[in-house]
């Protein structure tokens, strides 16, 4: 007999977003300060904020698996890319990498 969803358990020991984040911020931003031929400053918090988004999202992915609730992991996924993205995007556009364009300037 199937359970009802409302009925399943989140999870066992869940561990706060937060909590999760933060725990891959500090280790990815160790990591990446500690291997050379990096800028000590924005490469390590763009890879620091990369690795704290892929962390909270694979752990939130994996939970939801283990419930078998396929749509929270699939959106915990998608989430956590988006959130690799925007830093890298956020660090493009701080160094001058990304142009914003400008609708008066292209004719429009």
């Amino acid at each position: 007999m199937k359970r009802a969803k409302a009925g399943r358990r989140k999870s066992r020991n869940p561990e706060a977003l937060g909590t999760v984040f933060a725990r891959g911020f500090v280790v990815t931003g160790l990591l990446a300060a500690l291997q050379g031929g990096r800028r000590p400053g924005r490469d390590v918090l763009r890879l620091a904020l990369q690795g704290g988004a892929a962390l909270a999202a694979g752990t939130m992915a994996a939970e939801a698996l283990g419930r078998r609730d396929y749509a929270a992991a699939a959106t915990a996924v998608a989430a956590g890319a988006a959130g690799v993205v925007a830093a890298e995007a956020l660090n493009a556009l701080a160094s001058g990498e990304l142009p914003i364009k400008d609708k008066e300037t292209e004719g429009g």
